[in-house]
């Protein structure tokens, strides 16, 4: 045999045969590779638990096995940190299998071929089932803390004693039962980054039914590698999903918990908040009341779905709030909003504002855009109307000018602000929206504000929605001018008492006697602190709705604020009588002075 070894004279020396798997075996190894890296990429496919369960359900049935079931520690853990021990266990996907009443898993009859092997039970169960108690000790809590996979079983057989306590303890002694003899069974542990979070339980029904053994090692293997990237899919679908509920709550608890219900007109609101599957967005919406019986009216969205977002509407927020109570033109506002978010250093997430001021007294509305969708302005006529007004950048981008525009806003008219989820979805386009829209409104207007709303939400279609959505929308009913009386005076000595007498004059004339005597003390102790201040006419309204209203505006930024006064002191109680004598009373400051208020309760 050494001879035959060696190599002959003028011959290269000769290498001994290496022995090559068959062809076939090297398709079967690419074929399960392929199926891996596919398997891999669907089960990490999705954020949403729903998803991933169905994704993990539907590479490994019938692929892998007959059946799949997915059990996950009850209650849902907070992976964020180590959940102890696991109390119970409750299916949370069935794929391949019909759960009976008690949750027990039963394989049926029916089965279709399939290219690797048989196409068994299509059926999928997102449906959850009762919870199994994981008992110390117990089989079942052996499986889950060792973090290793069960020995596959075909059970009836010897050996499957530990697979059989285990699966009597998912499912009881008829659960068991329903498996069948024969059927062969692996358990395998779905780890997430800290804990198990569950288990994964394969199922291979007989031979002779189905013509495919059982799991042999290569099928453990593969399913050990699934199972692992299952866990780790399910434990990052709850993390999404506990910070989609953070961001969510966050959301919420700076948007307004209700509207101001000024006199003149009518608010209505409404915030859906994106699909759970869709990350939490930017959007809200606010009302100011201003002086004179104004509203100022605010819609924005953040561009962006995350927690940043979410944080940064909070802060556009707060300072469209404070931007708004100074009295600034609404070009002005959105111009300051714009240099506020460039001093937030988020560059990168810009936000739309559409900022409207309604006077129900002069019947006007004045709106300016920040690369906003336009609103839509109803007419007392029913006839509705898409506001294109210039639109500027989105705030956010710097160096961009804002442009007002004043429009009529008689009674009976009604405008609704609102963002660009409402409008465009996956499969309509933003124009096909906005007009679907303006139709649905037309007419809308007549009954009530959360009408308005409604019927602006029945354009939605069913199931295709991504985006969150925030709506405002006002109904406009005016003041009557012969309810209002406005006077500028001069600020000199005399004009408190001129004031006294212009306020006693309306009042007689509203049929207001019983409410001169307070009115006119407090009306003198206002316009004699103004006096004291003003450089320019100062300004005395008088408003009767439901309440009458009283307001004194002078060119001083000064706040005035109550002071403690001794016996023998003559000044500093002109407040402490408002106070005491007005159902309310506030001040205002404004971009070009304040305005002192107080209201009283009309008899």
């Amino acid at each position: 045999m050494r001879d035959q070894l060696k190599p002959q004279a003028g011959q290269p020396p000769a290498v001994p045969s290496q022995r090559r798997p068959p062809p076939q075996d090297d398709d079967r190894v690419a074929e399960r590779l392929a199926y891996l890296d596919s398997a891999t990429r669907r089960i990490n496919s999705a954020l949403d638990l729903a998803a991933t369960l169905r994704n993990i359900g539907r590479v490994l049935v019938p692929t892998l096995a007959d059946a799949a079931v997915v059990h996950l520690r009850d209650p849902l853990p907070n992976v964020e940190r180590e959940p102890g021990f696991p109390d119970e266990l409750r299916i949370h996907h069935s794929h391949g299998t019909r759960l009976g009443r008690r949750g027990r898993p039963s394989t049926g009859d029916d089965h279709r071929s399939s290219r690797y092997g048989t196409r068994y039970g299509s059926r999928s169960s997102a449906d959850t089932g009762p919870a199994t108690p994981v008992t110390r000790g117990g089989a079942l809590a052996h499986a889950l803390l060792s973090r290793r996979p069960v020995e596959p079983v075909v059970l009836g057989t010897p050996g499957d004693e530990r697979t059989a306590t285990l699966l009597r303890e998912l499912y009881g002694a008829r659960g068991l039962a329903r498996l069948g003899t024969g059927a062969s069974v692996l358990v395998l542990p779905l780890r997430g980054r800290k804990a198990v979070l569950g288990l994964l339980v394969l199922i291979r029904r007989p031979p002779e039914k189905t013509g495919r053994p059982g799991f042999d090692a290569t099928d453990t293997a593969t399913a050990t590698h699934l199972a692992t990237q299952a866990g780790l899919a399910v434990d990052t679908a709850l993390r999404y999903a506990r910070e989609w509920e953070i961001a969510n709550e966050l959301q919420r608890s700076m948007l307004p918990l209700r509207l101001p219900q000024p006199h003149g007109v009518r608010l209505a609101q409404r915030y859906l908040p994106g699909e759970r599957g869709a990350q939490v967005g930017g959007d809200w919406y606010d009302a100011v009341p201003l002086p004179g019986n104004r509203i100022a009216l605010i819609v924005g969205d953040v561009m962006g779905h995350s927690l940043t977002s979410a944080a940064i509407m909070g802060q556009l927020r707060t300072s469209a709030q404070t931007l708004a109570a100074l009295d600034l033109p609404p070009h002005e506002v959105l111009y300051h909003l714009d240099e506020q978010a460039q001093r937030l250093g988020r560059e990168q997430h810009l936000a739309t504002c559409v900022f409207a001021v309604y006077d129900p007294i002069a019947n006007r509305v004045v709106l300016a855009n920040a690369g906003h969708v336009p609103p839509v302005l109803v007419r007392p006529d029913g006839t509705a109307e898409l506001l294109e007004l210039e639109s500027g950048a989105p705030i956010g981008v710097g160096g961009v000018d804002f442009t007002s525009v004043e429009l009529p806003a008689p009674p009976g008219s009604a405008l609704l602000l609102f963002t660009d989820g409402l409008v465009e979805t996956r499969s309509r386009p933003l124009s096909d929206g906005l007009e679907l829209l303006r139709a649905r409104l037309a007419n809308a207007h007549r009954h009530s504000p959360e009408h308005l709303c409604q019927d602006a939400l029945r354009i939605l279609p069913p199931g295709d929605r991504g985006d969150d959505i925030a709506l405002l929308a006002a109904c406009f009913d005016g003041i009557p001018a012969g309810d209002v009386a406005h006077w500028y005076l001069q600020p000199r000595n005399e004009t408190p008492g001129r004031a006294r007498r212009l306020a006693a004059h309306t009042l007689r004339r509203w049929g207001l006697e019983e409410l001169s005597e307070a009115t006119e003390l407090m009306v003198s102790e206002l316009v004699t602190n103004a006096v004291q201040h003003a450089t320019r006419p100062v300004t005395l309204s008088l408003v009767r709705t439901t309440r009458l209203r009283c307001e004194v505006g002078d060119d001083s930024p000064l706040l005035p604020r109550p002071q403690r006064t001794g016996p023998e002191d003559e000044r500093g109680r002109g407040l402490q009588i408002v106070a005491r004598c007005a159902e309310r009373w506030g001040s205002t400051r404004l971009g070009s002075g304040k305005v002192v208020w107080f209201e009283q309760r009309l008899p």
